[in-house]
């Protein structure tokens, strides 16, 4: 008797690889054995990109802020601490985009957190 192989199974598996590895270069994307370490390292840097991504966001908002809170005559974990002093529950996304667009408010919040320092 024959060996059975399954081979549909197999081809669907080694297309959906292939498939994932679509505009990868050269044997990247064309061999299912490369291909397939190629888009299991992808995955692992896509995994590690996305807390990346919220590290960098994070940074960015805080810089931000630093810049807005210095011409309220202010360093950041000064204004931060006033905050928390203050009860105001504004994360840093926010405070960063209030800082921007709505520079009025922020100075109200500026000079609370200075009253709660002091």
């Amino acid at each position: 008797m024959s060996r059975a192989s399954n081979s549909p199974a197999t081809r669907q598996r080694r297309n959906r690889v292939l498939k994932r590895a679509k505009g990868f270069r050269q044997r990247r994307g064309n061999l299912f054995r490369i291909a397939k370490e190629t888009t299991l390292r992808a995955d692992a840097f896509a995994f590690a990109g996305r807390a990346q991504k919220k590290r960098a966001f994070r940074r960015l908002w805080i810089t931000r802020i630093t810049a807005a809170v210095k011409m309220h005559d202010l360093r950041y974990s000064q204004f931060i601490h006033g905050i928390q002093k203050a009860g105001i529950k504004l994360n840093r996304k926010e405070l960063s985009e209030m800082a921007i667009h709505d520079p009025a408010t922020f100075g109200a919040i500026c000079g609370q957190a200075k009253t709660a320092i002091s």
